[in-house]
């Protein structure tokens, strides 16, 4: 019950559906309530999908190339890692992503759905969360099953993202996102010494 709770405030972080706020008020603000509503129920349909194909095919695309286990765990660490320290020194993923909002007729898949919710760094996340040669088919189905709570949740805070944004503010918003960092750079350090570990005991 604890290793659940503890993938969920994983997932949680990784996704970082406070994050998302500012990013979808920005590429929102020209349409009305009810359109916004369309749009963050499907923006977070859309993101559940993308995970969910990496949490099915991602493994078999890496095997394919004949990437180890360790190496995938070593990289994806990497990444996962570089990703968290953008969260917590960078200019925070709401600014970064704001930035790049260019068309707002489109703005569902990008950058709501795409990098927001199901960002480079929950993508990889969710493939290392679901490896074939370390979690059995029943704990990948309860964390795909995690995945769709956070994203559900994900989609109720988008809903209320107006409310949220003035009860919480910006600088409120930036201090979640980079506390999420940080807990997303902690499990990537633990990913990158597995990996280490492991390669170094079967040598």
């Amino acid at each position: 019950m604890v290793e659940y709770i503890t993938s969920l405030f994983f997932i949680f972080a990784v996704i970082d559906p406070i994050g998302s706020i500012p990013v979808y008020l920005e590429a929102t603000k020209e349409f009305d309530l009810i359109h916004k509503k369309k749009i963050a129920i499907r923006a977070s349909v859309m993101a559940f999908f993308i995970l969910l194909f990496f949490i099915v095919i991602g493994q078999l695309i890496l095997e394919g190339m004949s990437v180890s286990l360790d190496a995938f765990q070593i990289s994806g660490g990497v990444i996962l890692f570089l990703f968290a320290l953008t969260m917590i020194f960078g200019d925070g993923k709401p600014e970064q992503e704001k930035n790049r909002i260019t068309d707002y007729k489109h703005v569902t898949v990008f950058p709501i759905a795409i990098p927001s919710i199901a960002s480079p760094g929950a993508i990889m996340a969710v493939v290392l969360m679901t490896d074939n040669h370390i979690y059995t088919i029943q704990q990948q189905t309860v964390t795909t099953f995690l995945v769709l709570v956070i994203i559900g949740v994900t989609c109720l805070i988008l809903l209320t993202a107006n409310h949220l944004q003035k009860k919480i503010g910006n600088y409120g918003i930036t201090v979640i996102s980079k506390i999420m960092g940080l807990i997303l750079a902690s499990y990537a350090v633990q990913s990158i010494l597995s990996g280490i570990s492991h390669y170094f005991t079967n040598v």
